[in-house]
C-alpha cells in the first residue's frame, strides 16, 4: 500500500480526537487563551450541554487580523519560544483553535484595545472564510457551534446534555480557583447562571465560592519549601470530608492539572484519619522551575510530570501533616450544622410529646441534685494512655461532674473547657467559654492511644523477627536495584532485606509487628510502589494500621462510666495531642456547640 500524505482537514480531525474529546475540553482551551491574553472578565455560555453552542467571551488583549488569521491554522501561537523548558503559559501547542473549527463551526471575533475596528473569522469543518471586518469591543469572542457535527461518530460516545453541562461547570470552578482576580460568569439556556466575582488576592475567599462557605472554616492553611518547590494551599480538617475526590483541586505553576501522583499523596497524607470510602478536601498550588516539570505530556495539558516525583510527593504529605498535626484536632463546623438540624425534625411541645416512664438513673430514688459548685479536685493523668480502673459504684447520671469550678475564668483555660456530665455511659458533655463540647469517650481515647504508639513507631527502630531460613524473593533485577536503595529505610522499620544474585531478594529480617508476614507479596507490593512513586512508605502504613487496631481494642470501651477527674484528664490530653479531632478511623472525636447556637435552638436570638 502506498504511503501519501493526509489532507490538512484530516490532519486536523485527527488532532481534534486528541484535544477535543467533549465539550469540556473545548471550554477549557478557550477559556486558557483568554487567560493568556490577560482578561479580568471572563464569561461562557452555553446550549445543550455545550455540543449545541459554547461561546467564551474575554476582555483581553484581543487580536489583529494578521494573529487573527493565524490563530486558526496549526502550529501557530505567540505563547512558546524555541524551547519547551520554559513554558509560562496555559497553552503553548497552537492546535486548539484549527482543532475545534475541524469538527465544528467556529467563528472568532477579536479587537485589540488600542485599534479602531474589529475582525472577524470562521472556519465551518475545516473550511477557513475569508477574513472580514466586525464590530467588536476590546477583546475576543470566540463561538462554537454544533460541535462534531463533522465527525458524527465522536457525537456517540458523549454522554447527556446535563453531564455535558456538569464536565463544563466542573471545567470553569477549576479555572476560577486558579485566577481569583479574574470574575468568571457561566450561563445558559441548559443551566441555571453561575458566578465567581473576582476576590483579588483573597483565595481564600473564591475557594469559599466554589467549595462552599463551610471550607474557609474548615481549611488550613499549606505553606512549605522543599528544595525550591514550593507547596502552597489549603487542605481541609479530617472530619470536613466528601464522598468523592471531586473536591480535590491540585495547580502546578498555576495550570490545573489532575495528576495521579498528586492525589496519592493526598491520599496517603490523610491515611488513617479519614473513613474509608470519604475524601479529603483539599486545594493545593505547586510552584517550581518550569525546567523541572514537562507539561507537554498529553495534549489535554491536564497531566504533568515532575523530574522528582519522590520529592513533590514527600512535600506534600509532609506538608498536610504537619498542617494536620499544628491545626486539624479541631472537629469540622458542619458537625455542629448537623447537630442542630437533627432537634428540628419532629420537634413538638412538651404537652404533645408521648409520656415515658422514668429510667432507672432519672427515677424518684434519685432525683436531680443541683449543684451550688464545683470544688476543684486534682486531675488524673493517663500514666501511659491507659485509663484508672473503673470503681464499683452507680452509674454516673447526667449531673454536673466536672472537677472545676462554673465560672468563665476557668472554663476559658481550656479549648476543650471542663467535663459536666457524662451522658449514656459514653458521651462526656464539656462546658467551654462559649458554648459546649460534646466528646466520644471510646474514639477520642483510642486517638490518644494511637498517637502514642505511632511516635514510638518513628523515635526508634523497631522491633524485627529474624526468619530461621531466609525468605528468597524472585523479582525483576531493576526492581532489586530499587528496593536495595531504600534498604536503610526498610531496615529502620524492621525489615533487612539483602541482594541475593542479579534478579532475586533474601529477605532475613520481618516487623515484629506484621507478625507472620507474607514475605513474597510484601517485597513485590514494595517493589511495585518504589517503582511507580520512588518511595516506599507502603511499609509503613502497613505498621501504622496494625498500631491503629491495636489502639481501637485498648482504648477506653463505649459503656465505661468515668469519674470527672478521668474525663477532664482525657479533654486535656486531647487538647495536646495532633489529630485528636478525629478518630483512627476518621469519625470525629467530639462536636462542639456555640451558645449562640443553643440560643437560636430557644428563639433567644
Amino acid at each position: 500500500m502506498a504511503i501519501r500524505q493526509l489532507s490538512e482537514t484530516l490532519i486536523n480531525q485527527i488532532a481534534a480526537g486528541e484535544v477535543i474529546e467533549r465539550p469540556a475540553s473545548a471550554a477549557k482551551e478557550l477559556i486558557e487563551n483568554a487567560l493568556d491574553a490577560g482578561a479580568t472578565r471572563i464569561e461562557i455560555a452555553t446550549a445543550g450541554g455545550g455540543k449545541a453552542l459554547l461561546r467564551v467571551s474575554d476582555n483581553g488583549s484581543g487580536m489583529d487580523a494578521a494573529d487573527l488569521d493565524l490563530a486558526v491554522r496549526r502550529h501557530c501561537t505567540s505563547k512558546l519560544s524555541e524551547t519547551l523548558e520554559d513554558i509560562r503559559t496555559l497553552g503553548f501547542r497552537g492546535e486548539a483553535l484549527p482543532s475545534i473549527g475541524s469538527v465544528a463551526r467556529l467563528s472568532i471575533a477579536s479587537r485589540r484595545r488600542d485599534s479602531a475596528g474589529g475582525h472577524e473569522i470562521a472556519v465551518n469543518a475545516g473550511k477557513v472564510a475569508h477574513l472580514r471586518p466586525a464590530a467588536a469591543n476590546p477583546g475576543t469572542i470566540v463561538e462554537v457551534r454544533d460541535l462534531f457535527f463533522a465527525t458524527p461518530a465522536r457525537l456517540k460516545f458523549l454522554k447527556t446534555e446535563k453531564a455535558e453541562a456538569g464536565a463544563i461547570t466542573e471545567i470553569v470552578k477549576r479555572m476560577a480557583i486558579a485566577f481569583p482576580a479574574v470574575r468568571f460568569v457561566l450561563s445558559g439556556s441548559d443551566r441555571t447562571t453561575l458566578e465567581f466575582p473576582a476576590t483579588g488576592d483573597d483565595h481564600l475567599a473564591r475557594m469559599a465560592q466554589v467549595l462552599g462557605k463551610d471550607f474557609r472554616d474548615n481549611a488550613i492553611a499549606l505553606d512549605a519549601v522543599r528544595e525550591e518547590i514550593s507547596l502552597t494551599g489549603f487542605a481541609g480538617v479530617p472530619t470536613f470530608n466528601r464522598g468523592n475526590s471531586a473536591h480535590q483541586y491540585a495547580f502546578v505553576n498555576g495550570r490545573p492539572v489532575q495528576d495521579k501522583l498528586i492525589l496519592s499523596a493526598i491520599r496517603g497524607a490523610y491515611a488513617e484519619t479519614i473513613p474509608s470510602g470519604r475524601h479529603p478536601v483539599a486545594v493545593l498550588s505547586i510552584t517550581l522551575d518550569p525546567a523541572l516539570v514537562d507539561v507537554n505530556v498529553h495534549p489535554a495539558k491536564s497531566d504533568v510530570r515532575f523530574r522528582d516525583p519522590g520529592l513533590v510527593r514527600g512535600l506534600i504529605v509532609g506538608a498536610i501533616r504537619e498542617a494536620l498535626a499544628r491545626d486539624g484536632s479541631r472537629a469540622a463546623t458542619t458537625g455542629a450544622s448537623d447537630m442542630l438540624r437533627s432537634f428540628r425534625p419532629g420537634f413538638q411541645p412538651y404537652a404533645q410529646r408521648p409520656q415515658t416512664p422514668w429510667s432507672a438513673d432519672t427515677s424518684p430514688s434519685r432525683p436531680y441534685q443541683p449543684a451550688n459548685g464545683f470544688g476543684e479536685r486534682p486531675q488524673a493523668s493517663f500514666d501511659g494512655l491507659s485509663m484508672p480502673t473503673a470503681r464499683a459504684e452507680p452509674p454516673f447520671s447526667p449531673q454536673p461532674a466536672a472537677a472545676e469550678t462554673a465560672s468563665p475564668e476557668t472554663t476559658g483555660r481550656y479549648p476543650l473547657g471542663a467535663a459536666r456530665a457524662q451522658i449514656h455511659a459514653n458521651y462526656i458533655v464539656a462546658q467551654t467559654e462559649d458554648g459546649l463540647v460534646i466528646v466520644d469517650q471510646h474514639a477520642a481515647h483510642e486517638r490518644l492511644v494511637f498517637e502514642a504508639m505511632r511516635k514510638a513507631l518513628h523515635s526508634k527502630r523497631l522491633a524485627s523477627q529474624v526468619l530461621l531460613i531466609p525468605e528468597i524473593v524472585d523479582i525483576p533485577e531493576e526492581d532489586c536495584d530499587r528496593l536495595m536503595q531504600h534498604a536503610g529505610e526498610l531496615s529502620e522499620l524492621g525489615l533487612a532485606i539483602e541482594r541475593f544474585g542479579p534478579g532475586a531478594i533474601a529477605v532475613r529480617e520481618t516487623p515484629a509487628m506484621l507478625g507472620e508476614v507474607d514475605a513474597h507479596g510484601l517485597i513485590r507490593q514494595l517493589a511495585d510502589e518504589i517503582a511507580e512513586w520512588d518511595t516506599a512508605s507502603g511499609l509503613s502504613a502497613k505498621l501504622e494500621y496494625v498500631a491503629a487496631t491495636m489502639a481501637c481494642h485498648g482504648s477506653v470501651r463505649s459503656g465505661r462510666r468515668l469519674r470527672p477527674e478521668e474525663m477532664n484528664a482525657l479533654l486535656r490530653e486531647m487538647e495536646v495531642t495532633p489529630g485528636s479531632g478525629q478518630c483512627n478511623h476518621g469519625r470525629p472525636t467530639y462536636i462542639e456547640l456555640k451558645l449562640s447556637d443553643i440560643e437560636r435552638l430557644f428563639g433567644r436570638s
